[in-house]
């Protein structure tokens, strides 16, 4: 019988996407479908995304309450399904929400009925801060009960996330958004360690020091706004940012094989060892995202080159996360390698 999801003539066969081999031994497509775009595209929109994907060989898709869509995803989902794809052929990410970190349970299993699925394969806490803030506020807005990283909190929240492992409702956990100094201390307390980290990964971006320490603990380094996230919200937009589809190094590489910038951004991730989740909502652009994943590979000189153009500039700085007025964006960071004070 012919396979359904094979029927597009430009379709990529799922079994020649690479694999990531997490610590205990589960694969995950090292190529996903990120679905944040409620801020500036509908949800329904989103969903049908999902749903073409999936037909054109995508098998991980990345989601979060926060995006507002999940449960259009599941509808698309369901279509999936009911035409013949089986739940385990599909990696699914969802992400507890920082309102949420005292109820982690409830967060999963509104995720489960929205998605129209009895189980996650990954479940994040999407930020380690229980700070929130609503949808579409300014960048200076500070929700009057936000505080500081208190690992204590944290753990509280991680030890509700190893009971859904427990129960069955996810098979793995993760983290997102975090830094050296707070992994530390989680592998020092978790009883079940993370196995994926996401972050914001991309050219100009490479966090070198968090990355090979990420996979010198076994975490598979999961990167968001892998070719710079340019359709992000205003609100994390300085006039420091830089793009790295406009740098003349990625340029010319995507000029060479013929491709568009953002092309050679998803291939270097892929090829350098992350996950990248790149959102997009138009046929030809999520297409030729994943057809990066099987291109031919980027020479050892065309990946030193996008070494050397890494500018340390964080795209999406999470000010609307901070605790005080008159406070900098960095302090969310640890850059200077300790948690910073209350």
């Amino acid at each position: 019988m012919p396979d359904p999801f094979m029927s597009s003539p430009d379709a990529v066969s799922p079994a020649s996407i690479p694999q990531r081999t997490l610590a205990n031994g589960q694969k995950m497509p090292a190529i996903g479908l990120g679905t944040f775009g409620s801020d500036h595209v509908s949800a329904q929109t989103i969903a049908e995304a999902v749903y073409d994907a999936v037909h054109l060989g995508y098998r991980h898709i990345d989601c979060a309450t926060v995006y507002g869509n999940e449960a259009e995803i599941g509808g698309a989902f369901a279509r999936l399904f009911s035409e013949g794809l089986q739940r385990e052929e599909l990696w699914v990410t969802s992400k507890v929400w920082n309102n949420c970190h005292d109820d982690v349970l409830g967060s999963c299993e509104r995720s489960l009925k929205a998605l129209r699925l009895d189980y996650l394969n990954l479940f994040l806490v999407h930020w380690p801060f229980p700070n929130h803030h609503p949808p579409g506020c300014d960048v200076s807005v500070r929700n009057p009960n936000a505080v500081p990283y208190r690992h204590e909190d944290y753990m509280r929240t991680w030890r509700q996330m190893e009971d859904l492992v427990d129960r069955g409702l996810v098979r793995n956990i993760g983290t997102s958004n975090m830094t050296i100094p707070k992994m530390e201390l989680l592998l020092r307390d978790a009883r079940t360690r993370p196995v994926a980290n996401e972050m914001e990964l991309h050219p100009h971006f490479q966090q070198p020091q968090f990355f090979a320490w990420l996979k010198e603990h076994g975490i598979e380094p999961i990167g968001f706004s892998p070719i710079g996230s340019p359709a992000r919200p205003e609100r994390d937009r300085t006039p420091e940012d830089t793009a790295p589809t406009e740098d003349p190094v990625i340029r010319s590489i995507a000029e060479k094989r013929g491709v568009h910038p953002a092309v050679i951004c998803i291939q270097w991730a892929i090829q350098r060892g992350q996950t990248p989740i790149p959102f997009s909502t138009t046929r030809r652009n999520y297409l030729a995202n994943l057809r990066s994943a099987i291109a031919e590979p980027l020479s050892a000189d065309e990946m030193q080159a996008i070494a050397a153009i890494d500018r340390n500039c964080r795209l999406i700085k999470g000010q609307v996360f901070l605790w005080r007025d008159n406070q900098n964006w960095e302090d969310l960071w640890d850059l200077n390698g300790e948690i910073a004070p209350e």
